[in-house]
């Protein structure tokens, strides 16, 4: 599940994206327009800026701004800087496997596997899909595609 820290980070890199070339923002800014808590944000973009996804800039004319161009950033990675890793349980990880301590066989347990599938599907649409897709899309509904494979809408 997404968290609120994932959710106002994805608010953020929305709004970032859709200032001008060369144009920032203020942190106060940023909070204000999407109603997040403004301290909360700032450990936000702090960690969205030490993961490379942005750049800031202190003084007259400063603020945040992305640090690579919206096309080139994925929602996947962001979640991921914010949230940890996309799998339901930490069994199903990729990144961050755990074992569960009541499972006597990983290898053979149907949740681990079942939640594997789930975090497989995640990863599939939000490791292709960019942040100007993300800020393009009207709603939830034009990104899906009944007869399309999940990895092939945003690739």
């Amino acid at each position: 599940m997404l968290t609120k820290k994932g959710k106002y980070g994805l608010k953020a890199l929305v709004d970032l994206a859709q200032l001008e070339p060369g144009e920032t923002a203020f942190v106060s800014e940023i909070a204000l327009r999407n109603n997040i808590p403004k301290k909360f944000l700032d450990a936000i973009l702090l960690d969205l800026r030490n993961a490379g996804m942005l750049r800031s800039k202190k003084g007259p004319g400063g603020g945040y701004a992305l640090s690579h161009p919206a096309s080139e950033i994925r929602i996947g990675r962001a979640i991921r800087v914010l949230d940890g890793p996309l799998a339901p349980i930490r069994c199903a990880s990729r990144t961050a496997y755990e074992a569960c301590e009541d499972c006597a066989d990983p290898e053979s347990c149907q949740v681990r596997r079942a939640m594997s599938d789930v975090r497989d599907a995640i990863a599939a649409i939000l490791d292709t899909m960019t942040l100007e897709q993300f800020v393009a899309a009207p709603g939830a509904n034009a990104l899906i595609d009944e007869e399309d494979e999940p990895a092939k809408r945003f690739g």
